[in-house]
């Protein structure tokens, strides 16, 4: 039940008496009334200075835009024109600074202003890659999971930038790949993949972050690479944000790798790719690992059998499913309208079914995309359709 104001007064007036008291330290009274030391030192002010009438609440008007000074307004508006990246809180500091005798307003005014007129537009929020929804798995054998991810790039003496994309096996620790990149787009990095499912073969799930290329802000955090492991057979593995530690394996490999072969500058490029190669061979076939009993990554690893020759499955669905493909807009044609999927699987073949509750699910192979909100004429993810659902 909230304060009365009576009630309210009487509990200043009791803090502002224990605070002159001297019997207990100021924080730990304004932990005791519920408020910050600085609201603490507001009251204790206050009443030093004006006795018990100091701590009425002091109703301040607020100045809107209309209500300001021609002159204040102008000079607002003209500063936020040579500053047009300053917000209110830096335009309101410089033009304190330059007329301190003038009474400027709160910056929530200025940027009620700014807003009034046209100079200042809301913030797009940022879109994030939608959380993946699975159990990250355990890798029990060689190749049930590889791991990748790019190692921090460094600059070579002669000024090029060094992008390693490495890839290992998280059951033996064997180190698949380190390789520099010229980009960190899908375009760099599938090659690399190519050449390491001819070599070793497929693996059953491939683990990374959340970044590009392997992940994207689009429907279940699908890209163009990991569409292709799908189509593959390879199940896409995503870490969740801010936890490098479920991929910690790969993430200890990348501070030895820095310590060994990319802490001191190389002369350029190719002698930075050399390292990494001979530092490739040492990880895998010559120093001991204690997670493996003193014993090197090669004597665990083993290519898969399952073997790559380049065909691409597409999905199969039951008769239970209702298949249909994406259009070139990102649409699916659904209950005599049109539900936007996402541009990442244009020309591929979901499915929708109902669930027990009656939600219309859709599916790309066996990952859950989301559910159809026929409002919207879109999907949300499983995250958001349940937390609203509970909402």
């Amino acid at each position: 039940m909230p304060w009365e104001e009576t009630c309210t007064m009487d509990e200043r007036l009791k803090f502002v008496s224990a605070c002159l008291s001297g019997e207990q330290p100021m924080s730990w009274l304004c932990e005791r009334f519920g408020i910050s030391r600085k609201t603490g030192y507001k009251w204790l002010d206050r009443y030093r200075t004006s006795g018990p009438a100091g701590l009425v609440d002091q109703s301040r008007a607020r100045i809107e835009p209309s209500q300001m000074a021609a002159e204040v307004r102008e000079a607002i508006l003209a500063l936020r024109v040579e500053k047009p990246h300053w917000g209110p809180l830096k335009l309101r500091a410089k033009l304190c600074e330059r007329e301190p005798g003038t009474m400027w307003p709160a910056a929530s005014s200025i940027g009620a202003l700014l807003r009034r007129t046209g100079l200042s537009q809301p913030r797009r929020g940022r879109r994030r890659t939608p959380p993946y929804q699975q159990p990250l798995a355990h890798a029990q054998a060689a190749n049930d999971v590889w791991c990748a991810d790019y190692k921090g790039w460094v600059r070579s003496r002669d000024g090029q930038r060094c992008d390693p994309l490495t890839v290992s096996d998280a059951y033996s620790r064997f180190l698949l790949a380190a390789d520099l990149v010229p980009r960190l787009d899908s375009a760099s990095a599938r090659p690399i993949f190519e050449r390491l499912f001819g070599e070793y073969g497929l693996p059953a799930a491939i683990r990374s972050d959340n970044g590009v290329p392997f992940a994207s802000t689009g429907v279940a955090g699908l890209s163009e690479l990991s569409v292709w492991w799908l189509k593959l057979g390879i199940r896409p593995e995503r870490i969740t944000p801010g936890k490098p530690q479920q991929n910690g394996r790969h993430e200890r490999m990348h501070r030895t790798l820095h310590a060994e072969a990319m802490a001191s500058p190389s002369a350029d490029a190719r002698e930075q790719q050399q390292r990494l190669d001979a530092f490739r061979a040492e990880f895998n076939h010559e120093r001991p690992h204690e997670a493996l009993g003193q014993r090197q990554p090669a004597r665990f690893y083993s290519a898969s059998n399952r073997h790559y020759d380049g065909c691409l499955a597409e999905p199969v669905y039951s008769q239970e499913q209702a298949c249909r493909r994406v259009r070139t807009n990102g649409d699916i044609k659904w209950a005599g309208g049109f539900v936007f999927i996402g541009e990442v699987l244009i020309g591929e073949p979901v499915a929708v079914s109902e669930t027990d509750q009656g939600y219309m699910a859709v599916y790309y192979f066996d990952l859950l995309l989301g559910y159809i909100d026929k409002g919207a004429r879109t999907i949300r993810s499983p995250e958001r359709w349940h937390a609203t659902a509970q909402g």
